[in-house]
């Protein structure tokens, strides 16, 4: 490149959120997926995509990951089977059982940990409410802990008042939430719960995990100084797609979801100078490294890494993994 063409591109400053990228959830969920492979060798069966992201997803099926959507798909060929990060409802590991299947859970602990609640309430008599979006597989997860039609979901502040056909006693009433909503979405349903039915009881502790919660805030601070903001992510990831909207939501104009850096259409960058870029919970660091790369083939680029908090979250592996 000449001196020329460097003087020639335009500057562009990209505000870098952190945090960003795995979580310590994912993170435990693909170690358990490496660390089978490595244990008890190829196939490694896995229930649905360990997390939502094709790269990691690729990367894993090139090691001799197997995904399926159902148990029905996987041979009885003794190999290890894995449940995704996001939880599974209870008849699988029921069924695992029934077909004598070597099964390993890795459920993220803060998803069982809302498994537990809702059992616990139910358990005491009360009707378990879930925030969440339908189908999604946290969501599916969560409502199976419990006997089919025992919990009821709500997706929106506006849908709440008509639950009220559905609960049996406002008196015995609890909720809780899907892990990875937007802290403001849930604000508002929360409110309504609590303004509709008084009496229903709240979580210990927020449900919402700590990731999601700082992912969200960083995203907050980066967003009204961005002219675009980029989260790195994929279509079905619920906590990416939550900071795609907290960006268009807190005051940048323009926010998109990309999975790798090819699907970029640098044109639409025009005119941008401040570009904010974050990933997801279950995107990892590289993805981020290949945009900011790219960038610098195009722009001077000008990296500002703008940070609310740091991390140092782990979850211990199974022990049968040890």
């Amino acid at each position: 490149m000449g001196i020329g063409e460097k003087m020639n591109k335009r500057n562009l400053k990209i505000l870098l959120a952190a945090p960003r990228g795995f979580c310590a959830g994912v993170y435990r969920a693909i170690q358990i997926v490496e660390r089978a492979l490595q244990k008890y060798g190829a196939p490694v069966y896995v229930r649905h995509e360990i997390v939502h992201n094709k790269y990691v997803v690729d990367g894993l099926r090139d090691k001799g990951a197997v995904f399926v959507e159902s148990l029905d798909e996987i041979p009885d060929d003794g190999q290890p089977v894995i449940f995704s990060a996001h939880g599974v409802a209870k008849s699988v590991p029921q069924e695992a059982t029934r077909r004598e299947m070597f099964y390993i859970d890795a459920t993220c602990p803060l998803v069982s940990k809302v498994h537990r609640e809702s059992e616990r309430h139910y358990n005491s008599g009360d009707q378990v409410i879930l925030i969440g979006h339908a189908g999604h597989p946290e969501v599916v997860g969560t409502m199976g802990q419990l006997p089919e039609g025992e919990a009821l979901l709500v997706e929106s502040a506006e849908e709440v008042l008509a639950l009220q056909e559905h609960v049996k006693d406002t008196n015995a009433l609890a909720f809780c939430t899907q892990t990875t909503l937007s802290v403001d979405d849930t604000t508002d349903i929360i409110a309504a719960l609590k303004n509709t039915f008084p009496n229903i009881k709240c979580p210990r502790k927020e449900d919402i995990c700590y990731a999601t919660t700082n992912r969200q805030a960083a995203m907050k601070a980066i967003a009204p100084l961005s002219d675009t903001v980029m989260v790195l992510g994929a279509p079905n990831s619920s906590n990416s797609n939550r900071l795609v909207e907290v960006a268009a939501l807190n005051g940048c104009g323009r926010a998109m979801l990309v999975q790798r850096v090819s699907d970029i259409d640098w044109s639409e960058l025009d005119g941008v100078s401040v570009l904010g870029l974050s990933a997801g919970a279950s995107a990892p660091e590289i993805l981020i490294k290949e945009v900011i790369e790219k960038a610098r083939e195009y722009y001077n680029v000008e990296l500002e890494e703008v940070a609310i908090t740091r991390e140092d979250v782990t979850f211990k592996l199974p022990k049968v993994l040890n």
